[in-house]
């Protein structure tokens, strides 16, 4: 089944996942904007991928860490692009941290991670929710980029993975409240594995040297599987595990036993 949805914003779509799923919309005839902070890496996306001929591609700049800008940058998307029928959240950061030696655990990385991680998902959430709402009843979506992560914590980058389980269980509760009120809006959560990107290389991560942008799924074969995930049909494509997280990382197994649990305490909060 092709991809639902015709114009989709993606937000983080400068590097790796962003960029690699902005890409592939485009190459299967799905208009794109692509939205991040370095108009250099947006001039270059445009400049391979918007003269395809197969879809449109607009780019806009924009800080998500500005939130008090997050309002008005939604107004001027939709107005500029009133077609659009999915928002993509992918934007992210990943630091270290260790508490072995509290001194030296950077707080100011910390809170920005959160920042940027979670409450700047949410403030997005808020601002692009009821312009895809308006649309009703013509299908849309927000799809959240979240992590296996979010299922099994590791050790180097404890609040990453904090940040990604907020996220997911948010999405969780999201989804099932938009389900009950009979919502337009499909919430759909992506989990990717390790993959090799920028998120963890040298520059942004130096404690792993030059092992970090090699760790992981290489980026093409994550983007094939995702996007095929992406493509189903139904409730199939609302939970995207890949690779992994499938299997060993626990969303096939002990994740639904979970999830089984929460809607069994949803009913019992309705009664």
């Amino acid at each position: 089944m092709p991809f639902q949805y015709k114009k989709v914003l993606v937000l983080g779509a400068t590097s790796g996942i962003g960029w690699a799923l902005a890409a592939k919309f485009v190459e299967n005839g799905v208009s794109v904007i692509a939205v991040g902070r370095r108009q250099e890496k947006l001039d270059d996306f445009a400049k391979q991928y918007g003269t395809t001929g197969k879809a449109t591609v607009d780019t806009a700049a924009f800080d998500i860490t500005k939130l008090q800008e997050i309002p008005k940058f939604a107004q001027d998307m939709f107005t500029k692009h009133p077609d659009i029928d999915c928002v993509m959240l992918n934007a992210g950061l990943q630091r270290h941290l260790s508490w072995v030696e509290p001194e030296k655990v950077k707080l100011d990385d910390l809170e920005l991670e959160v920042f940027t991680n979670y409450i700047s998902q949410m403030h997005l959430t808020k601002a692009f929710l009821p312009y895809l709402q308006k649309q009703a009843p013509t299908p849309t979506s927000m799809i959240y980029t979240t992590s296996g992560l979010a299922l099994v914590p590791i050790l180097y980058c404890p609040n990453y993975c904090a940040t990604k389980a907020a996220v997911h269980h948010m999405v969780l509760a999201m989804r099932q409240q938009l389900k009950d009120a009979q919502s337009n809006v499909k919430i759909i959560e992506l989990f990717p594995p390790a993959v090799q990107t920028e998120l963890h290389d040298a520059k942004h991560q130096p404690e792993m040297g030059d092992k970090g942008s090699s760790m992981g799924m290489p980026l093409n074969d994550f983007t094939k599987e995702a996007y095929e995930g992406l493509c189903k049909d139904g409730d199939e494509n609302e939970q995207i595990p890949v690779q992994a997280v499938k299997s060993f990382m626990g969303f096939d197994s002990w994740e639904q036993e979970r999830q089984k649990t929460m809607m069994k305490l949803a009913g019992a909060m309705k009664k």
